[in-house]
């Protein structure tokens, strides 16, 4: 029987598919970590993991005092 993905996994694959699609464009603005907790309805622990993540994959930037946005895409 397959397990559900783990929430933050989830919340990877969801950001990452919004910006691929471009959904979400380079630049934009993501919603708060307190936000996007309860968007998920999880912890903050869960999406700063998350964001971590996505960090990672050069898919965000993180500004600080600022916020978090989708990264430029190498070539744009």
């Amino acid at each position: 029987m397959p397990t559900a993905q783990p929430s933050f996994r989830r919340i990877v694959n969801e950001i990452a598919e919004k910006i691929r699609s471009g959904e979400l464009k380079p630049g934009d603005k993501l919603p708060s970590t307190s936000e996007l907790a309860k968007i998920y309805d999880v912890s903050t622990g869960t999406v700063y993991r998350a964001l971590s993540l996505l960090h990672d994959r050069e898919l965000i930037i993180g500004q600080p005092g600022r916020g978090t946005y989708v990264a430029e895409r190498p070539g744009q």
